[in-house]
């Protein structure tokens, strides 16, 4: 169920393309002030192009001090309704022949930056009449998958965040209100992301392409408007392939799990 469509300022990391310029431009389509931001600062100028309500800039989320810039740029009255932590990277293929620092930087930036999304925007959500903390996680996170080992766990580290910090923040807000926390998790998404850097990979041959950023995107709308009088888990799945496989898993052994993610994966 959704409310009243209500005008907000919403920020976005990894707004260049893909889909968190899918999520930008949703929201500036609907009349939200909306912060670009991303470590390629081409890009996110030419989505903020003759928008009023964009703000952009340059932000590499594994740094501390840039999201303080960024935060301190595009809110000067101090409040954030929705962050969307969206910027990742991804780097497929077998777990040892994949070099360190490839491993390292998928955690660098996949989870040290959502981290740090969330610890800084904490005190301008915290300010929000109903601030939002809106991660995007991955399908990747319901069982260790070959060839996305690396990636995996660090979407099983945002998947464990954000149930922690959805607990943690209940009365963080204005008012002793809720900072609400969430994640989505879609599963192959035609981005360039998966198209180049795990086109190759035998789940997408097996499963499919089947989610386009736009969405992704109707489904951060929903989740930014959501009334759920009754508890619910934070997670929100995309599509009914990504629903049915986060279902089957939930309800079925693990032996079953792995039998059929094996499968999936070979």
């Amino acid at each position: 169920m959704t409310s009243r469509r209500r005008t907000g300022s919403i920020l976005v990391t990894g707004a260049g393309r893909g889909i968190g310029r899918a999520i930008a431009e949703r929201f500036l389509d609907a009349g939200w002030r909306v912060g670009l931001f991303d470590v390629d600062t081409d890009a996110v100028a030419v989505v903020a192009a003759d928008r009023a309500d964009a703000v952009h800039g340059g932000l590499d989320v594994r740094y501390a001090d840039q999201w303080g810039s960024a935060l301190e740029r595009f809110c000067p009255d101090g409040s954030l309704d929705v962050l969307v932590n969206n910027a990742g990277v991804l780097a497929s293929g077998p777990f040892a022949g994949i070099d360190a620092g490839t491993h390292r930087r998928q955690v660098d930036v996949n989870v040290t930056g959502v981290v740090l999304g969330a610890l800084s925007g904490h005190e301008y959500l915290s300010r929000a009449p109903r601030g939002l903390l809106l991660n995007l996680c991955s399908a990747s996170a319901l069982y260790g998958q070959p060839t996305l080992a690396t990636y995996g766990v660090t979407k099983a580290a945002v998947k464990s965040l954000t149930e922690a910090l959805d607990l943690e923040w209940r009365a963080d807000g204005i008012r002793g209100q809720a900072i609400r926390v969430r994640s989505l998790l879609p599963l192959f998404v035609d981005t360039e992301m998966v198209t180049r850097d795990g086109g190759g990979m035998a789940p997408v041959k097996n499963l499919g392409v089947r989610l386009t950023p736009a969405d992704v995107a109707a489904a951060a709308w929903r989740v930014v408007h959501e009334r759920l009088p009754l508890p619910r888990s934070p997670h929100r799945t995309v599509g009914r392939q990504t629903r049915a496989l986060a279902i089957a898993s939930s309800i079925s052994p693990d032996w079953m799990n792995r039998l059929v993610v094996g499968r999936l994966g070979s």
